[in-house]
């Protein structure tokens, strides 16, 4: 018989919790104190900077829960964070997690969740060293993140520079074609396994990939695409006092997000450039870098690295090079919690 959360009580949760991550995560060095006290304490590596990030999926805003199995709920809010560290250029290393729940939730979902967490920051090494839980009309999950990376290589979005080629990685515009074929299925059981609702539940963080880079010291300035390939550009043009020029046929294009833009009768371009759950990297640099940065990559992946553009001194302007030549200004336009 299923347990839930009212039948345990928080305590017995937190019993479960410690238990599984105890059997089942990692001890990442440098952890002086972890679950069981008021606070988690750690030891930072000498020449070393931390980076801390925070970020959460609230049930019915962030994640349909009907939608989505609970080991991938989890590994997609780690995820979320991992994106962060990694387009700074860091690795993850600790993790505090907060759950929001409703007493009727399963045990068996939160345990499924927490192995999602774990399933992401294994590969890491990265441990889960405390958190909270509390009660709440509906479910979320809160997570904290720490990482670190070498001193003197942090990735920034200030510090792109006119003339600078833009790069992306991989195909942007998948996970919210995704979500919008599992809006539109009449069986959503049917379509979890299409690519594209795939790229949706379960998006890949390139954190190995930032890492990579971030350590050549051939790229300027880097950001993930968590509002969405224009929004995040947007941030770089916007801290570097710069703009950008996109090009629209070299923008990469699936044949997988072409085939479901016909199905939803929806322009593929706008896909691309509109708001998405895709953390892919977006970087700038010196056009001479570019094979560097491509061979860095293909290093450590195989995801493809495509340069779709140039930063200009354009301040805040970013044109869209049409196919027949003309330039079309395009509004930075992406993820934003609170627009209708």
């Amino acid at each position: 018989m299923s347990r839930t959360l009212s039948d345990i009580g928080e305590f017995g949760l937190i019993d479960r919790i410690h238990k599984l991550i105890e059997e089942e995560g990692t001890q990442t060095p440098g952890i002086t104190l972890s679950i069981g006290d008021d606070t988690a304490a750690i030891r930072p590596r000498q020449g070393y900077e931390l980076l801390i990030t925070c970020d959460c999926l609230v049930e019915g805003r962030h994640y349909l829960p009907d939608l989505i199995h609970p080991i991938d709920l989890g590994r997609r809010a780690m995820v979320v964070n991992i994106s962060d560290i990694g387009a700074m250029g860091g690795l993850p290393l600790y993790t505090l997690v907060s759950l929001g729940l409703r007493e009727d939730i399963l045990i068996e979902d939160i345990e499924s969740m927490y192995r999602g967490f774990l399933t992401e920051l294994s590969p890491f090494g990265a441990s889960i060293i405390g958190g909270n839980i509390t009660e709440s009309k509906a479910n979320f999950i809160d997570i904290t993140l720490l990482g670190e990376i070498e001193e003197g290589k942090l990735m920034l979005r200030s510090s792109a520079e006119e003339g600078d080629a833009i790069l992306i990685t991989g195909f942007p515009g998948q996970a919210i074609a995704g979500l919008e074929l599992l809006k539109n299925s009449q069986s959503a059981h049917d379509m979890k396994d299409h690519p594209l609702v795939k790229a949706y539940n379960t998006p890949e963080h390139r954190a190995r990939e930032g890492h990579s880079i971030a350590l050549s010291g051939s790229a300027r300035a880097m950001i993930d695409t968590s509002d969405g390939l224009l929004a995040d550009l947007g941030h770089i043009c916007k801290e570097s006092d710069v703009g950008a020029e996109l090009i629209q046929e070299k923008l990469p294009l699936s044949n997988t997000l072409r085939q479901a833009a016909s199905e939803l009768n929806r322009n593929p371009y706008d896909l691309i450039l509109g708001d998405s759950d895709d953390y892919e990297l977006i970087l700038t640099c010196a056009p001479d870098n570019i094979e560097k940065i491509k061979s860095i990559i293909k290093g450590v992946s195989e995801i493809p690295v495509t340069e779709i553009g140039r930063i200009t001194e354009a301040r805040d302007r970013i044109q869209l090079i049409c196919p027949d030549g003309q330039k079309r200004p395009v509004t930075p336009r992406g993820w934003d919690h609170f627009k209708k």
